[in-house]
């Protein structure tokens, strides 16, 4: 037993003794999410016919289509100086339809796109986890233990399919202090996104069944040093890959009718124990040469500014990808996110000597009469990346419409439809279109 469950357990001892105390029950909380999600991934050239990707199982045309259920139950606090809780999360996805063709899975991977898969390579017909949080309060400082989904500039949880990524580990959260907020916790496991299983952590270019961390560390905070200023910083640790320290700033500028909305990122990323010498904990990147793989070694700048104004959002950015390496985060190869400018719908943007400029515009047609319809379009080309046949360049277009009932026996019934087109000339790599629907529904219990 680990230690995150050993200390959960007890937790929940404690908790079963005063479950009946006054603010347990009823400032407790639970929903039933529900989402329906189709994904259609088209690699757009020929490099599936080889002979070779033919025996790896990789695939020209990636389809999966299913039906989420997201119950979650968030207890209140009981009374004392010391308050305590439980949450609850119950996840469960049922195929609609994929295929060992169709779902994205190969040889050597987890799963599908969208579904763990069986050993012959097709999708699972149901996949479903539990996971449970002990939780204890003092003040202004909560103590969670169990399952978690952080979100911060070291760690965040992706979203980003039928279900969700969550997390096995403790955190502790603080806002004792006038204008700062505070966070530190340590992660075990994670399990992704197509996957009922715990797994333990790693970066891109591993694998991580062989190649892996059980500790991830992470510490910050933000201070809100005037009511439109934040300044950031936030520390991660992922045992034998990497260390990384954090910098930002966030201002907000009233200007004419609109506020412009200025984020500064960096990112200092280097190698951490087996990383630095053991080539199954290297990293992608490029060391000279041929050598594709090696340590940690990576600075990220970055710099997004939004103007928004009577429903308008326009926007530009520019990202620099400093070092050998490519830029590292928690990543197992199944689903992950990150928190840079340049997270996008299918690719990341952060290879080693890559910089990228971009532009995007949003509207929110509340501004016409049409409340909960909004669409928008990010255009991002990165250019310079490093490798052994010259600088390299690669582009990504991605268009997202929205809408979410406002009112009626419909209301907050959401649907979306998101594309995106990625195009480059990086050895090895495949053009992409990918089309996702969303249809999604959130039901109040508690």
């Amino acid at each position: 037993m680990n230690k995150s469950t050993l200390a959960l357990a007890v937790a929940v001892g404690v908790l079963a003794q005063q479950a009946g105390a006054a603010g347990f029950i009823e400032d407790s909380k639970a929903t039933l999410g529900l989402r329906n999600f189709y994904i259609n991934t088209d690699n757009r050239d020929s490099a599936a016919n080889t002979p070779a990707n033919k025996r790896a199982g990789v695939q020209s045309k990636q389809e999966e289509w299913g039906q989420g259920f997201d119950l979650r139950f968030i207890s209140g606090y009981t009374q004392g100086t010391v308050g305590f809780g439980i949450d609850a999360i119950g996840l469960l996805g049922v195929r609609l339809d994929s295929g060992g063709g169709t779902n994205g899975a190969t040889s050597s991977s987890y799963g599908g796109t969208v579904f763990p898969s069986k050993s012959n390579g097709e999708a699972v017909d149901n996949f479903s986890s539990l996971g449970l949080t002990a939780k204890a309060k003092i003040s202004q400082t909560e103590l969670k233990l169990g399952t978690l989904q952080p979100k911060n500039p070291v760690i965040v949880t992706n979203d980003g399919r039928l279900l969700p990524q969550t997390w096995q580990g403790g955190q502790i959260t603080s806002a004792e202090i006038k204008d700062l907020s505070l966070v530190a916790g340590q992660i075990e496991e994670v399990k992704g996104r197509n996957s009922s299983n715990n797994e333990n952590l790693a970066i891109g270019g591993v694998n991580p069944r062989i190649s892996n961390s059980n500790k991830f560390i992470y510490a910050g905070g933000d201070y809100k040093i005037t009511k439109d200023l934040t300044a950031q910083y936030y520390y991660g640790n992922l045992e034998d890959f990497y260390k990384q320290h954090f910098l930002g700033l966030v201002h907000n500028w009233a200007i004419g009718p609109g506020v412009l909305k200025s984020d500064l990122r960096y990112f200092n990323s280097r190698s951490d124990g087996a990383n630095g010498h053991d080539s199954t904990y290297f990293t992608n990147g490029y060391y000279g040469g041929t050598v594709t793989k090696g340590k940690v070694d990576n600075n990220l700048y970055s710099g997004l500014f939004l103007y928004t104004v009577e429903g308008h959002t326009f926007g530009g950015g520019y990202q620099v990808s400093n070092g050998d390496s490519d830029f590292p985060w928690l990543n197992q190869g199944d689903g992950s996110s990150n928190y840079t400018i340049t997270d996008m719908q299918i690719q990341k943007f952060g290879r080693a000597g890559e910089r990228t400029w971009q532009g995007r515009y949003s509207y929110d047609f509340a501004k016409v009469g049409v409340p909960g319809l909004t669409a928008g379009v990010v255009y991002l080309r990165g250019d310079n990346i490093d490798n052994a046949t010259g600088d390299k360049t690669e582009w990504e277009r991605d268009l997202t419409i929205g809408y979410v009932v406002p009112e009626g026996p419909l209301k907050n019934v959401g649907f979306m439809w998101k594309n995106a087109v990625w195009r480059n000339d990086i050895p090895g790599q495949r053009d992409q279109d990918e089309n996702r629907l969303i249809l999604s529904y959130s039901i109040p219990l508690l």
